[in-house]
């Protein structure tokens, strides 16, 4: 199956973490998406666990973790791809045995068979996540559709501010509350704090590259203040102290 006969997996990367090569703290980015892990540690165990929407940026110590495998899930596929809506995996990380029971652990097992092979692994993820959506509910495609219509219309762009959720709904097809609705089932956040965290990424990205007042601007934000306070309250530093690798203390 090719990558656009899958459309619910928007990414699968591939990521290792040693303690001795990378000393600074794991930062986990605010993220509007959920995403699959497969994990190895140095003893050999491994886990499946399934990481929620994040809606404020965390901190932890560096670890070594010989590979990590991330599956992506695209936005509006949640509830098709893990059986579960969305809004009940915000800020949580779970094992996926609390979602599939005996099938988690038996992929689980399966994957632990496998040993560090990453390409085998995550064609086995990938399978698993295959077969789940085929027997999945009818309706999730055309749902996520349109969920993914209206993200692309809430999203930051180098045109500037994205559109408000009530012009969004409109040029989707449907009312204000449905689409608050679509979107608690299926991305698990509000559209309107879907659209801040996506500012606050694309500040990410950007952050060395440009001006402040200006990547205030093209992300958005009314003014530098604007995007400063967003900033603080959801990445827990300041623009300045974040670029300055200013992090905040993480217990060892």
């Amino acid at each position: 199956m090719s990558e656009a006969d899958r459309p619910w997996v928007e990414r699968v990367s591939v990521v290792t973490y040693s303690s001795e090569v990378d000393p600074y703290p794991l930062i986990h980015a605010p993220d509007p998406a959920t995403t699959l892990v497969w994990r190895r540690t140095e003893d050999g165990d491994g886990a499946l666990r399934v990481l929620g929407p994040r809606t404020q940026a965390a901190y932890h110590p560096s670890k070594a973790i010989p590979l990590c495998i991330q599956v992506r899930i695209t936005i509006g596929f949640v509830p098709t791809v893990l059986g579960i809506a969305a809004r009940d995996l915000v800020d949580r990380a779970l094992p996926l045995h609390e979602l599939w029971d005996r099938s988690a652990d038996q992929l689980t097992d399966k994957l632990a068979g496998i040993g560090d092979d990453p390409a085998r692994a995550a064609a086995v993820l990938i399978a698993t996540l295959d077969s789940r959506v085929r027997d999945a509910e009818p309706d999730g495609h055309s749902r996520a559709n349109l969920v993914q219509a209206a993200a692309a219309e809430l999203s930051t762009s180098n045109s500037g501010a994205p559109a408000t959720v009530s012009d969004v709904a409109r040029q989707v097809g449907v009312s204000e509350r449905q689409l608050r609705s679509l979107f608690a089932q299926t991305v698990g956040l509000p559209p309107k704090q879907f659209a801040r965290l996506n500012r606050i990424r694309a500040v990410l990205d950007r952050t060395g590259r440009q001006p402040w007042a200006r990547l205030a601007s093209d992300a958005g934000y009314y003014d530098q203040s604007h995007m400063t306070a967003d900033f603080h309250h959801i990445m827990r530093v300041t623009p300045g102290q974040f670029a300055a690798g200013k992090l905040p203390v993480v217990p060892c």
